[in-house]
């Protein structure tokens, strides 16, 4: 089995729609890929439909990205499985999207202030409908030329936590985030933890503490991890007790990474299924009558 547990669409900073990504997914030879958008379940109802077109079957886990910050350091927590209904869950997924046009705004506003011609109408309109974040500004950077790639953007000169352009947005701690996932019947999987190069990341006796009130596991294999973090983070999460993911974390054409660049092992991928009680994977017939 073929295993991706983190992608994302339109309905957040992705180039393809959740149909699109389903279709490009089982091109691509996966038989489970997750939607995790960031900090919306939008694209799930568009995603679950575009499984009946497909001429083989593939099983969708749903489930979203969620924003929390901890001592003012950035992390991103995968949250899968969990009840869309929930409304705690539900409302501190709100109140991050709702941050984030001000806080996109105010970026703009920055960047204009470093001489970077920059408009909030382009933004707005590469982010289309979904969660306008960092990624679309970043683009807009891109077509300016003032950054080769996406990529370039989240530096310090620029987007990075703490750059010259960078502006906080409300994001939930990480201790509540594993706590109000639970308690939606989801499973949490701590999002790249070891990728330095998108600015300081989280201490180990964080990621400890986060095990100890019921994180279930770590992005271990990830293309900003290189062999000694993926090593480091294997070992520590051999030391924790914590489940060890690997995923594309695929956006389309805004970031290199495509499809199955890496993936979870299926044992893995069972555990997480075992320990989910909010929603169930959902699986494709292939083009054939469930």
């Amino acid at each position: 089995m073929r295993i991706d547990l983190h992608t994302h669409s339109t309905a957040s900073d992705g180039t393809d729609t959740p149909a699109e990504l389903v279709r490009a997914a089982a091109a691509a030879g996966l038989d489970v890929v997750a939607l995790t958008d960031h900090d919306t379940i939008r694209g799930h109802a568009e995603a679950v439909a575009a499984l009946a077109g497909l001429d083989r079957g593939m099983t969708l886990v749903t489930g979203a990205e969620l924003s929390c910050r901890i001592d003012g350091v950035g992390m991103h927590m995968l949250a899968y499985l969990f009840d869309p209904d929930e409304p705690e869950l539900a409302r501190e997924r709100e109140l991050v999207r709702d941050d984030r046009v001000p806080r996109a705004q105010g970026m703009v506003a920055r960047l204009c202030e470093l001489g970077v011609p920059v408009t909030w109408e382009r933004v707005a309109a590469i982010a289309g409908d979904g969660s306008v974040g960092r990624p679309h500004i970043a683009e807009a950077l891109v077509e300016l030329g003032v950054v080769p790639t996406v990529s370039d953007a989240f530096t310090p000169q620029w987007l990075a936590d703490g750059g010259r352009a960078h502006v906080e947005k409300h994001e939930l701690d990480p201790f509540t985030a594993v706590r109000l996932v639970k308690a939606a019947g989801g499973v949490t999987v701590f999002a790249h933890p070891g990728a330095a190069k998108r600015g300081r990341t989280v201490p180990e006796q964080v990621i400890a503490e986060l095990a100890a009130c019921g994180l279930d596991g770590i992005e271990v294999d990830h293309m900003d991890h290189d062999e000694p973090t993926r090593a480091r983070l294997r070992g520590l999460a051999a030391e924790l007790g914590l489940l060890t993911t690997g995923s594309s974390d695929y956006h389309g054409t805004r970031k290199t990474c495509r499809l199955g660049d890496f993936t979870t092992d299926p044992e893995i991928y069972g555990e997480i299924t075992r320990r989910a009680t909010g929603a169930f994977p959902v699986p494709g017939t292939g083009g054939r009558r469930a």
